[in-house]
């Protein structure tokens, strides 16, 4: 009987139908269905790595570098600031060119600036102010720097002295002008002689010794450097006088085109003659064919160029009306072919140098 029933159950057991998978799967009556487990939220967090303190070094480099950084920055700015705004005061300029720092030369613009300026017309007639100008210059040239501080500072007060009204200011100019080894202070020293002779004849004054003054020049002029040359033949052309004159004649005919430009210039301001010839040279010098796609240097020499043509073209009527004469024919023909130019201010000044010609005719 035992063995009957045991066959009953295992056939039962082995039974692969409904019955059997219903009789796996029966829960029990109080257990409750098994709910799925919800899969918890990644938190962004959980991935970075833990937050550390920041360290002594990195504080410096967030906090300190920066704040040394902007207050160097003010510290330059107020000091520039300090010596932008020295105002009139000519003993303050004094003090601070005096003083053995490096941003002396800002100092020497800003008084040249403001020797410019529409309140500068006190400052321009201290002849103690120039005495003292002068004083610094030459303790500079005697110290021997040669840096580039240096040299800035020797060519602000070259042209802080030549914006003076009185004749005290030149005797520096021209001890810079007659020294040998520093060919950019002699070029600023020779221009700010310039600006100084058109000052002091404004002012209805003249120099201590003019003599003096044009012999610099005129020495100068021989000299090896190119721009200081040229430099001489504005100047000399400011001066006047015979001497003058004779150095432009040479000066014009220089192996440097823009000395023998200057020299033309200088003496038709002069309101010799001579002077045509050269200017007929600047008058016929070739337009330079230019694109989009030019060079800064092609650019460049274009612009050159137009501004050699308009101020020989100034030159021509310096002479017309210094002498009250036509130019000659070989000058008159090239005012002509300058019409056709392709530069609108060429042609435009051509054009009114034809009709200030025809008028003189017309007398």
């Amino acid at each position: 009987m035992q063995g009957r029933r045991f066959g009953r159950a295992s056939a039962a057991g082995s039974h692969g139908g409904p019955q059997a998978a219903s009789v796996h799967h029966t829960a029990h009556p109080n257990q409750r269905p098994m709910a799925e487990t919800p899969q918890r939220p990644i938190n962004p967090d959980d991935s970075l790595p833990p937050v550390e303190p920041p360290s002594a070094a990195f504080l410096v480099q967030l906090f300190l570098v920066p704040g040394l950084i902007v207050a160097i920055i003010v510290c330059v700015w107020l000091a520039f600031h300090w010596l932008a705004h020295l105002g009139n005061d000519p003993q303050a300029y004094v003090r601070t060119l005096r003083r053995a720092n490096e941003g002396r030369w800002q100092a020497a613009l800003n008084l040249a600036n403001d020797l410019r300026g529409p309140g500068g017309s006190r400052l321009k007639s201290d002849a103690d102010l120039a005495s003292e100008l002068g004083s610094i210059l030459d303790d500079e040239v005697a110290s021997g720097r040669t840096g580039e501080q240096s040299q800035t500072l020797r060519l602000y007060l070259c042209r802080a002295l030549g914006e003076f009204t009185v004749p005290d200011a030149a005797a520096p100019l021209v001890r810079r002008v007659t020294a040998d080894g520093d060919n950019e202070t002699t070029q600023a020293a020779v221009e700010a002689l310039a600006v100084l002779a058109t000052n002091l004849n404004e002012a209805g004054r003249s120099f201590t010794d003019r003599k003096a003054v044009v012999q610099a020049v005129v020495q100068a002029s021989a000299s090896a450097d190119s721009k200081v040359r040229n430099a001489c033949g504005f100047t000399l052309g400011v001066l006047g006088g015979d001497q003058s004159g004779e150095a432009l004649l040479r000066l014009a005919a220089d192996d440097n085109a823009d000395v023998r430009a200057n020299a033309a210039l200088g003496l038709a301001r002069l309101g010799n003659s001579e002077a045509y010839e050269a200017l007929a040279e600047l008058l016929a010098t070739p337009d330079i064919e230019t694109t989009a796609a030019s060079s800064d240097e092609e650019q460049s020499q274009r612009y050159k160029r137009v501004l050699l043509v308009v101020n020989a073209l100034r030159g021509v009527a310096s002479l017309i009306d210094a002498t009250g004469e036509q130019p000659p024919g070989a000058v008159t023909k090239q005012v002509e072919k300058l019409q056709a130019d392709k530069v609108a201010e060429v042609r435009s000044s051509a054009t009114a140098m034809l009709t200030k010609i025809s008028r003189l005719a017309g007398e």
